[in-house]
């Protein structure tokens, strides 16, 4: 007689709880324990990991999906420059009032600010296939997508579909991640993006740029614009003197993010849905946006 059994008995436990949440979207902790007959203090362990795995999102009373199956590949926290970048979100998150209509790139730093915006009501436009993961199932948040051709290493759509559908729409803010700042302006490495960036800063009121202190004194492929077309700048305390007052007397308003702490890190990991979601399959071998 076959017998099948897992070699560990948490992992099953928490492949059941995968494979729950992601059929369901939401399920409850006392629904968790009922289903797999263990205790909620177990349960809560091992929500615990897999929000750590970048697999599910606890949130009161139980954890939700964020939308990632076992085929999507993830942006995990690879990069040195992960708590400026989420330091950065922090602050921006601040500069955005309840029921604004905001719009959102597809780097790095600005899915970390849609991370902080999950559960507050909102009105967000994106081209950004992970950020629209992150809020397809928001009761709060009314959620727009452009449509377009979707760059397959970024996971963003580009081109004349989003750029004509961004012409008809008005938001308050908008939120752009750049690859490279210099005195001249700008820059991001795909020049159709940039088209997009530049059709999405017609339709804003605002324009912010989320950029950590690594992509100042560099360019790349394409520029998006002068410093006269941003209204504010958001970077980390990294950023030398000098591009602060670079900035300041280019009348762009500069926001420096307060570095987070050990136990402010540990807080937001407790907030916030798991890393960005690369739409791709596992075995592609796309490498995160350049604007990240």
């Amino acid at each position: 007689m076959n017998v099948s059994f897992h070699p560990n008995p948490s992992v099953s436990r928490r492949e059941k709880i995968l494979d729950l949440v992601r059929r369901q979207g939401f399920v409850s902790i006392p629904d968790l324990r009922d289903a797999l007959d263990v205790s909620e203090s177990t349960i809560r362990r091992d929500l615990e990991i897999l929000e750590e795995n970048g697999e599910a999102r606890r949130t009161h009373g139980g954890v939700f999906s964020t939308g990632p199956s076992a085929s999507v590949r993830q942006f995990g926290s690879k990069s040195g420059q992960w708590d400026k970048k989420r330091s950065i979100a922090v602050a921006a998150a601040e500069q955005i009032e309840n029921h604004e209509t905001i719009l959102l790139d597809g780097g790095s730093t600005t899915y970390e600010l849609a991370r902080q915006l999950v559960g507050r009501p909102l009105q967000i436009v994106t081209n950004s296939l992970p950020v629209a993961n992150l809020f397809a199932s928001s009761d709060t948040v009314d959620l727009v997508l452009l449509g377009g051709a979707v760059h397959h290493k970024t996971g963003v759509t580009i081109g004349s579909h989003a750029n004509e559908m961004l012409r008809s729409l008005n938001v308050q803010k908008a939120f752009l991640s750049v690859a490279g700042i210099n005195e001249r302006g700008f820059y991001n490495s795909n020049v159709l993006l940039v088209e997009t960036e530049r059709s999405m800063m017609q339709c804003a009121d605002q324009t912010i740029i989320v950029a950590d202190s690594s992509k100042f004194g560099r360019s790349s492929l394409a520029k998006l614009c002068d410093w006269s077309n941003v209204h504010m700048l958001i970077s980390d305390d990294d950023l030398a003197v000098d591009w602060q007052a670079r900035t300041r007397q280019s009348n762009v308003a500069l926001t420096i993010a307060r570095p987070i702490s050990v136990s402010t890190r540990s807080e937001l990991e407790e907030k916030s849905p798991p890393p960005a979601p690369h739409l791709l399959p596992s075995n592609s071998n796309a490498q995160p946006s350049p604007t990240s």
